[in-house]
């Protein structure tokens, strides 16, 4: 059987320097990870490889052995697990798949018995015109403070004792075959430390709520789903700083207008008399009136741009378009007067007035010799 190429399964070379094999190794790991490749037994097996391979390559006394005799050689020397990468090697590859933080710009907690983020989010609905023209907004928040009892341990008298699960590392580290798993300690929280009695005021949170006005100033053109960031209005940190407070906007519809991203849209009721004959309205638009000029034969669901009159962009200042929509509007009923007048101007047009019939005689024809 032929013996398996530790540096072909790194993708190097063999005079590639430690850092080289490194990089390639955090790559790959990456890329054949098991939590990114559920139910893949072929990736799973390509990990196993690549840590193995990683156990001896970064290992200067092993990587001679395996370069001089082969994998043999290596047999008794204490071969699988990660014994041979470093934790910080582990943990590289865990924060590049995980993230080491909340994302979207919230802060991580720089200090491990922090026991809450200091950013928090809120969300906040406008209504269309304050979100078009933006607006200034007074607004009530409620944010975490350290307990003044406890000073933000969550402990009575701030008294902690080590944590048994992980004997006050934070971690646990977990090895199965040639994997090793460190994940956070699930009963600190990586602390390393756990509350011998909880604080009778904060209950062990650590934290008490706090109110607050905040005046805001909303920009022009904000959308749903846009966030904006108000410094130092977050939860308070046990040294006194304050994070920042995310407010994620949800705008009202309107009844008349509907946007989409800077455009916005407006359905025109049109009366099919106005369509046919062309003809001069007023119609709304957020600055005020326009004139849209219907021009002779004017279709149903027909649109008019007007450049420059929709939403401001919330980032360069630019401004989208109006679309005005045409809606064909019928008449309901008609008397005895109008029926007898219709009836004249469809006669006056003559053939045009019944196009059905040029256009399906061909077609009559055609059927009618299915059947013959």
């Amino acid at each position: 059987m032929q013996e398996i190429d530790y540096y072909e399964i790194l993708e190097v070379s063999k005079d590639s320097s430690g850092a080289e094999i490194k990089k390639s190794y955090r790559k790959l790991a990456l890329k054949y990870h098991p939590d990114r490749n559920p139910d893949n037994k072929e990736a799973e097996d390509r990990f196993k490889l690549v840590n193995e391979a990683y156990q001896v390559l970064s290992d200067e006394e092993k990587r001679s052995i395996y370069d001089r005799y082969g994998k043999s050689g290596l047999e008794g020397r204490g071969m699988g697990g990660f014994e041979s990468a470093s934790m910080d090697d582990i943990m590289d590859i865990f924060n590049s798949m995980f993230g080491n933080g909340f994302g979207g710009g919230f802060r991580k907690r720089s200090d491990p018995n922090q026991k809450y983020s200091l950013d928090f989010e809120i969300e906040l609905h406008l209504e269309f015109h304050e979100a078009i023209f933006g607006c200034t907004k007074e607004i009530e928040i409620a944010y975490k403070i350290p307990c003044d009892s406890c000073k933000g341990s969550g402990a009575k008298d701030g008294a902690m004792q080590t944590c048994e699960a992980c004997k006050g590392q934070g971690q646990i580290i977990m090895r199965q075959g040639f994997m090793t798993f460190a994940q956070t300690c699930p009963k600190c929280q990586g602390k390393g430390q756990i509350i011998k009695e909880k604080c009778e005021k904060c209950k062990g949170q650590g934290s008490l709520m706090q109110e607050e006005k905040v005046t805001i100033d909303i920009p022009a053109g904000i959308d749903s789903g846009n966030r904006l960031r108000i410094k130092g209005h977050g939860n308070k940190a046990k040294n006194g700083q304050r994070g920042d407070l995310y407010i994620t906007f949800l705008v009202k519809e309107d009844e008349h207008f509907i946007r989409q991203g800077n455009d916005v849209y407006i359905e025109v009721p049109v009366f099919f008399t106005q369509a046919i004959l062309g003809e001069s309205i007023t119609i709304p638009s957020l600055s005020g009136k326009l004139t849209l000029e219907l021009k002779k034969g004017t279709k149903d669901k027909e649109q008019f741009i007007f450049k420059n009159e929709g939403v401001t962009d919330v980032h360069n200042g630019r401004k989208g378009r109006l679309i005005a929509q045409i809606k064909m509007v019928l008449p309901d009923k008609l008397n005895e007067e109008q029926k007898e007048l219709l009836g004249k101007l469809q006669e006056s047009f003559g053939v045009e007035s019944t196009p059905q019939k040029s256009i399906f005689e061909a077609c009559f024809d055609r059927v009618k010799g299915w059947f013959e």
